[in-house]
């Protein structure tokens, strides 16, 4: 696993774009910074068009890993420049299969836990023009994954990402997104997440949901 790095910081204000002759409104076009506050609502400057898939204290602050931005060019043929999914942070070393739920870090004067991976939504094809995009995120659960802040404070292009806490119940992101999002998992995996305090609310609930309808099947 390498050293955590960011690539970039980045934040956007929601905007216009058209695609097939229409025109949408979304926050993914954001541009790079050099610094940001760090907020329990998100990064100064940043904001939000769908506040179904982005916002609130549990999903204050996005990443995204770099390590799939050469896995998406060679599978689509194109150059992707960061920061296609709307990240505000796109870093290096912090895989989903390698971080934790609950897991806490010091970034900069910030202090932010990982509450919940992020449900990939059909912005992210539109916005780069490859269809498939959306579908491809999903089915892999390379999706990016969000933080609640503990300590507000600023944050730099420059900042190291230092781990402070790593989470006992060892539930990593990629595990929840593909419980969440495939629904695959036992029931004691989900019966854990549906009681785990530091997964986000709504992860939670779904958890729940997804464990009571296989406790009926069975």
């Amino acid at each position: 696993m390498n050293k955590p790095k960011i690539i970039q910081l980045a934040v956007g204000i929601p905007k216009s774009f058209e695609r097939n002759g229409k025109e949408y409104v979304s926050a993914i076009g954001k541009e790079s910074v050099r610094e940001a506050f760090l907020s329990r609502d998100g990064l100064a400057g940043d904001g939000i068009a769908n506040p179904e898939f982005h916002g609130g204290p549990d999903r204050a602050l996005c990443l995204y890993p770099y390590e799939h931005y050469p896995k998406w060019e060679e599978e689509f043929g194109v150059k992707l420049l960061p920061p296609v999914f709307g990240e505000n942070i796109t870093a290096l070393g912090m895989p989903e299969s390698e971080v934790y739920i609950g897991d806490i870090y010091k970034i900069g004067e910030a202090t932010v836990q990982i509450s919940q991976g992020r449900v990939p939504c059909s912005t992210i094809s539109k916005f780069n023009s490859i269809d498939p995009f959306l579908k491809r995120v999903y089915e892999t659960c390379l999706t990016g994954y969000f933080f609640r802040v503990i300590e507000e404070g600023k944050m730099t292009q420059d900042s190291e990402i230092v781990l402070l806490e790593r989470n006992t119940q060892e539930i990593t992101v990629f595990s929840a997104a593909m419980a969440i999002l495939h629904k695959k998992g036992d029931t004691d995996f989900y019966d854990k997440l549906a009681a785990f305090p530091k997964l986000a609310n709504e992860w939670r609930n779904k958890a729940g949901k997804i464990l009571e309808e296989k406790l009926a099947k069975e």
